[in-house]
């Protein structure tokens, strides 16, 4: 059935202006119009087209401290002592000594009882009358550990000693003088070593808490595996729940993990090894990133970002090392032991519960297979010497064994075609805000034909970024208006770095900013929540025209919710002038009720704002609601902004039943 026939009306939406006000208290005549430009949008079935349900997703990567210290739960850090490497005595920093030379003596030696990690710490205590705190070690964690009043932490350690010893176990303030949870634990004499759990329910709250493990008489007693986790992650998988939240709200449809850069390393000798971050987390040997300098016990492992990506209901990414890192490179005639490794991780991911892999994950807790679909040969190695001899080797036996992944080549193939088959390729722009703004345009001329790109890194850097600024995600959401408008040959999408701990400022900017206990989004962050209903929808041509339409960028959708349906119009007005827009909408599938419509716009007072723990939310979006909503209407767009309007249309869903 055709859509209903209503008399085109011409509105002016002039409170739309006030949203942009300080404390809305200014006029809408103080914006001077001084551009108009007229957006028209043919919503005509046979011009429409889907955009792939994998359109847009996130990329993590163990960068910036994003897992270990970020978005994994763990408090406590170098949990194995494994950090200061495998000869002893080895640096147990960040763990510090509570007492002095005449009260206690700590070493690292290799008497674990964890064959992938060998060390463990040993401390004797050389006091008969120790001070009343007794004298141990201490962990402060990532900069701190945040624990709050009333919350359950649960701690876990494996200890040994040859006579019976009383200890005690305390969250503290920094300086050891608050006591914020306390508990005595008795480890009994021997030669064997045994695991202690113990809660600990808060009587306070500290931002920047720390682990101590003391005794107050003589004694020796080895440690080896202390982990400290808060009792609420989210979904009791380890995660943090805020953080996580954060990431539901950008609805992602694929997870690309566990990195780029953190997957190849330095050195092949520090890459990330799948194998090693799997099985219980005592046995972990955890590694040192030598791209981003930092070590992680690799809790959050290759199960790990499987389950995450379960729990957000994305596709998992698999990005792989293909026997490439920044210095060194495996020849392709001694790659064989390097693909069989990664056919045994997709055993491991996809393989059934009896397998030799999947039965290793079942043990894990998941006998249910993951869905890996897609995985990335190699990360940014296209223009390295072994990439496609090694590249061919894994997409062939991949391809032999698993004939419905579909496989990522490095190789840039938006404008030559590729001299090697792939199911997609990599694209990666890191670039000022005015050469991303004008590439906009660039899968235009891209072939309809071959491989899809996965846009899978891109973001505003440099000085037009900032921290995270407005400027910055004005560009990118110009970049994404073209990714929407060339989904046919654009399948997937994801900004890059998706966190950073503000006490690791390695790379910025970044999507979301955390410390232990706050977190906020940057402009970059915001500006994907307009594009979150993008992923299946259905695209429409539009038509553009301005004496400044050099300076504006354009979309137009029609997405679904559970109830209703819209058609989103998304512009960008780069330019420092406001401008007056005509909208109007010819062949809809059902008339514009203003009931329901919104406009939504992210902008700010000034082009480099940013957010910040002190105002996180100096440029958010807001929405109102658009009462006079039609088929044609006039509406300013204000200097610097992104504006987003969905229009409910009405019979939409009664005509899809009918």
């Amino acid at each position: 059935m055709g859509s209903k026939e209503m008399p085109r009306r011409t509105r002016t939406i002039l409170c739309f202006l006030l949203l942009f006000c300080v404390s809305c208290k200014c006029l809408a005549s103080e914006f001077e119009i001084t551009q108009v430009a007229s957006l028209g949008v043919d919503s005509s079935p046979h011009l429409a087209r889907k955009i792939p349900d994998t359109l847009f997703g996130i990329f993590f990567e163990e960068i910036n401290h994003a897992g270990a210290g970020g978005i994994w739960a763990e408090l406590v850090s170098n949990r194995g002592f494994e950090a200061g490497g495998p000869h002893t005595p080895s640096n147990i920093n960040p763990w510090s000594i509570i007492g002095d030379d005449s009260s206690i003596f700590v070493g690292t030696d290799r008497t674990s009882c964890f064959s992938r990690n060998k060390v463990a710490l040993r401390m004797e205590v050389l006091c008969d009358n120790c001070p009343v705190g007794g004298v141990g070690i201490y962990n402060p964690g990532f900069w701190g550990m945040n624990i709050e009043d009333g919350k359950t932490y649960n701690l876990v350690m494996h200890v040994k000693s040859p006579e019976t010893i009383e200890m005690t176990v305390s969250l503290t303030s920094s300086d050891g003088l608050q006591v914020l949870a306390s508990a005595a634990i008795r480890v009994p004499g021997g030669s064997n070593w045994i695991k202690l759990d113990q809660k600990l329910v808060a009587k306070g709250t500290d931002r920047t808490s720390r682990l101590q493990i003391t005794a107050r008489t003589k004694g020796v007693v080895w440690l080896d595996q202390v982990s400290l986790m808060p009792s609420d992650t989210y979904k009791g998988h380890g995660f943090r729940t805020e953080l996580i939240s954060m990431l539901l709200d950008l609805k992602p449809r694929f997870l690309r993990f566990p990195g780029g850069c953190f997957v190849e390393g330095s050195w092949l000798r520090n890459a990330f090894r799948w194998r090693d971050s799997i099985g219980p987390w005592e046995e972990r040997p955890g590694h040192y990133g030598d791209v981003w300098n930092y070590w992680t016990d690799d809790g959050l492992g290759y199960y790990e970002f499987l389950q995450l990506a379960e729990d957000l209901g994305a596709a998992p990414v698999w990005v792989f090392n293909n026997g490439i890192s920044h210095h060194d490179e495996v020849d392709t005639t001694a790659i064989a032991p390097f693909v069989k490794d990664i056919l045994d991780s997709l055993e491991f991911a996809r393989g059934s519960a009896e397998s030799t892999w999947g039965s290793v994950r079942a043990a894990m807790g998941h006998p249910e297979p993951f869905p890996v679909k897609y995985v990335a040969i190699g990360n940014e190695d296209c223009g390295k010497e072994n990439y496609r001899g090694n590249y061919l080797k894994f997409y062939n036996a991949i391809r032999e064994a698993y004939p419905d992944i579909q496989m990522i080549s490095n190789c840039d193939g938006s404008s030559t075609p590729l001299d090697h088959p792939a199911d997609l390729y990599d694209f990666h722009v890191y670039t000022g805000s005015s050469a991303l703004f004008s590439m906009k345009n660039t899968f235009d001329n891209t072939s309809r034909s071959g491989p899809k790109a996965f846009v899978s890194e891109y973001a505003v850097t440099g000085n037009d970024a900032g921290r995270g600024s407005l400027l910055a995600s004005l560009a990118e959401a110009a970049f994404l208006t073209g990714l929407e408008k060339n989904s046919d040959v654009v399948q997937m999408a994801s900004y890059a770095p998706l966190f950073i701990n503000d006490n690791d400022r390695t790379w910025n900017p970044d999507a979301i900013v955390f410390n232990s206990w706050q977190q906020y989004g940057t402009p970059s962050y915001w500006m994907q929540t307009l594009f979150r209903e993008s992923s299946g929808a259905t695209v429409h041509p539009i038509s553009l025209s301005s004496s400044c339409s050099g300076l504006l960028a354009a979309s137009a959708i029609t997405w679904h919710d559970d109830e209703n349906s819209f058609l989103r119009v998304k512009i960008v007005n780069f330019g420092p002038d406001a401008v007056g827009l005509t909208i109007s909408a010819t062949g809809l599938q059902g008339s514009i009720n203003a009931f329901g419509s919104t406009a939504t716009v992210l902008t700010s007072g000034g082009v480099m704002d940013e957010n910040s723990f002190a105002n996180p939310n100096k440029v958010v979006p807001v929405t109102v609601e658009l009462r006079d909503a039609a088929e044609e209407m006039q509406v300013t767009l204000p200097p610097h902004s992104l504006t987003a309007f969905d229009l409910a249309l009405a019979q939409s869903r009664l005509v899809a039943d009918v």
